[in-house]
């Protein structure tokens, strides 16, 4: 599991999917946010704008991200 330090209160998925490396560009976050590919806190996550606070969880491509303060 790969942490994500928080520099302001939340960060949004697809920001979150690019700044962790897990996609290349946002256009890829996009995709793979709509096609359900991607999971915050257990649940399938469709909404490109999810704001993460701290201790959410993201899941996509075997890789979990936790988001920290």
């Amino acid at each position: 599991m790969q942490e994500f330090k928080l520099r302001d209160d939340f960060i949004k998925l697809g920001q979150a999917l690019k700044a962790a490396g897990l996609v290349k560009s946002g256009a890829e976050a996009k995709n793979v946010i709509q096609n359900g590919m991607v999971k915050v806190n257990n649940r399938i996550e469709t909404q490109r704008g999810k704001k993460l606070h701290d201790g959410d969880t993201v899941e996509y491509n075997g890789q979990i991200i936790k988001i920290i303060k």
